[in-house]
């Protein structure tokens, strides 16, 4: 009987031969990219040696850090360390959004200068993407020089195009959003506190007002067929498709002009308009040139880059909260395209988070400050939870209890209970490499036979493949439960092999390495969704720190790995307790010291 990959097993009724295969060694993967030409929206695949450029939204200033803001930066992480892994180049680009009317009115509340006030505010977020292990490239912030020339340059671009003009203007305007709605765009609703009518943004549920002021605004109404022809030319431009369609029919019922500037007697914190110091740059405007400020726009003629900078643009994927879409995908393409730059290659939106199935707010007390959660449950369940639970399509519900059933479950007892299974000191992993390497022949019955060809050539083949398919999509979830399936069926082959028993000279041995192999390549495949955790699962396998790559993560493809490391006694998942037991416990402590 011939199976997958040439291996050949002859099976008389009582034994079972299997015939090692041959190893393929795959070459080094290479990233191609698709490109567009903005001025005939066409894309070809070329061979690309930029960098994979990531983004995440850069977060408001005016209130601390919540776990959207958490969500966004580990899924971005995530991502960059599986391109890393693949080995490929790639950069991750973070930061803060300090200008505008909300940072000005919350700097006069808290009686500060608004720079005091945002330098606070930044330094938050830069301690929130540390205590997280976000493994950014640049920090940006809008209040920066470099980003501030960017800006200016642009904006004289825009200007010199035809595509600003001053006039008066008047409409719905959200100071929370720092946005003007149209009419469409806004609904009557009761609000609960005080039975009063008010008009909210029907996208954010913000509250508005009616405002009339003149200011400079970007000819957005000339760009929808531009951008309707990009949308069409680029059929997975924004992820995911539901999304798509909503803005592609949003764009297609017409666009008006847009203000992109506020007079600087109602917001003084903002970059000045080039040549007209009595009025702001819009905040959105400012904000969202960020992601070509990085790639070191204005670029020289002829390239995407500037000395010193890197060759990064059009970002290979922006990350954003659903929130956000409009100026990201509306705003955001329309201004590039107005300036003859390419938009992002690809935009990927997000659901919210929310708890008890209800949205998250101070006044029900239902907000989950991230610093905390990282600190009670560890920084890398944390990131496993969020990956796991966190939606794309539908929002993720918050719960204490699942972060803490997931790491009991997935990491305490099918991970690192694998661990320990695996390092047994009743057998050798150096051995079964040894038996492995060197092709030894075992004679296995039938039952043991079939037992480890579903391992080897069911479980374990193809699971790097299958988690890149995951990856590709955006799938995190996916990608960590195809890893969490391969971990439950080697507890299963380990339990029906009975390895702790004795048995025939060199039937553990080899029965053992596919489950040892199952370990080393989960964990390889674990390492950006739990970076450090992972790392202490290889350092106890003895794998080397050049072996831990897309390369190496296949089967037979590292036998230097796993000497000593029978008996091996390190929990990498311990208990957790709730905290009152730890607290209980803490209490205990201080009991006992005092009463020594």
């Amino acid at each position: 009987m011939l199976l997958s990959r040439g291996v050949r097993i002859a099976c008389p009724s009582w034994r079972c031969v299997i015939v090692k295969p041959t190893v393929v060694v795959a070459r080094r993967f290479q990233s191609t990219s698709t490109v567009v030409d903005a001025s005939t929206s066409s894309t070809s695949n070329v061979e690309s040696k930029k960098p994979y450029y990531l983004t995440t939204p850069i977060f408001y200033v005016n209130a601390a850090p919540h776990i959207g803001h958490l969500y966004t930066s580990v899924v971005a992480d995530v991502l960059k360390r599986w391109q890393q892994f693949k080995g490929n180049e790639a950069l991750l680009l973070t930061g803060t959004d300090e200008y505008g009317i909300k940072i000005q009115q919350a700097a006069s509340r808290a009686g500060v200068d608004p720079k005091a006030f945002v330098d606070v505010g930044a330094d938050t977020f830069k301690k929130l993407a540390a205590a997280a292990n976000i493994s950014y490239d640049r920090f940006m912030r809008t209040t920066d020089p470099d980003h501030r020339e960017a800006v200016q340059h642009f904006w004289r671009v825009l200007r010199e195009r035809d595509f600003i003009t001053l006039k008066k203007h008047s409409g719905w305007y959200s100071v929370s959003d720092e946005a003007f709605y149209p009419e469409s765009s806004v609904e009557r609703v009761v609000h609960p506190p005080s039975g009063q009518v008010i008009t909210v943004s029907k996208e954010t549920g913000k509250t508005v007002e009616w405002m009339s002021e003149e200011n400079y605004h970007f000819k957005l109404s000339a760009m929808g067929p531009e951008l309707l022809n990009f949308y069409e030319a680029n059929p997975d431009w924004l992820v995911p498709s539901q999304r798509y369609g909503e803005l592609k029919a949003e764009v297609a019922r017409g666009l008006e002009d847009l203000s992109i500037s506020r007079p600087k007697e109602r917001l003084a914190w903002g970059i000045p308009v080039p040549g007209d110091n009595s009025q702001s740059i819009y905040v959105w405007l400012d904000a969202l040139i960020n992601y070509i400020t990085f790639a070191g726009y204005p670029w020289l003629p002829g390239t995407t880059s500037s000395p010193g900078k890197p060759q990064a643009w059009p970002a290979d994927l922006q990350i954003i909260g659903k929130d956000i879409i409009r100026f990201h995908c509306i705003y955001w393409p329309a201004f590039l395209l107005a300036v003859g730059a390419q938009p992002p290659k690809q935009i990927l939106s997000h659901a919210h988070w929310t708890m008890s199935k209800k949205k998250m707010s101070k006044s029900d007390g239902n907000v989950v400050d991230p610093f905390h959660a990282m600190e009670r449950w560890g920084v890398d369940t944390m990131r496993f939870y969020m990956c796991m639970d966190g939606g794309i399509i539908s929002d993720g519900d918050y719960s204490n209890q699942e972060v803490e059933d997931k790491y009991t479950h997935f990491l305490g007892n099918q991970v690192g209970s694998l661990v320990n299974r695996v390092c047994s000191k009743k057998y050798s992993i150096a051995e079964a490499i040894r038996t492995e390497r060197d092709g030894v022949q075992v004679e296995l019955d039938e039952d043991m036979g079939k037992l480890y060809k579903a391992l080897r050539y069911g479980a374990l083949e193809g699971v790097r493949e299958r988690v890149e398919g995951r990856m590709a999509r955006y799938d995190l979830a996916g990608a960590l439960r195809e890893v969490m399936t391969l971990v439950s069926e080697t507890h299963k082959y380990i339990h029906l092999a009975a390895l702790w028993q004795e048995n025939k000279e060199g039937v553990r041995a080899y029965m053992l390495y596919p489950a040892a192999e199952a370990l080393r390549i989960s964990g390889m495949l674990l390492q950006p969704f739990m970076p450090e955790k992972m790392g202490q699962l290889l350092d106890i396998l003895k794998v080397g720190e050049n072996m831990r790559g897309w390369e190496e993560a296949a089967v037979g493809r590292d036998f230097g790995y796993g000497e000593g490391t029978a008996g091996t006694k390190e929990r990498l998942f311990p208990k957790v307790y709730s905290e009152e037991q730890t607290q209980q416990a803490e209490a205990a402590k201080t009991k006992k010291a005092s009463s020594d």
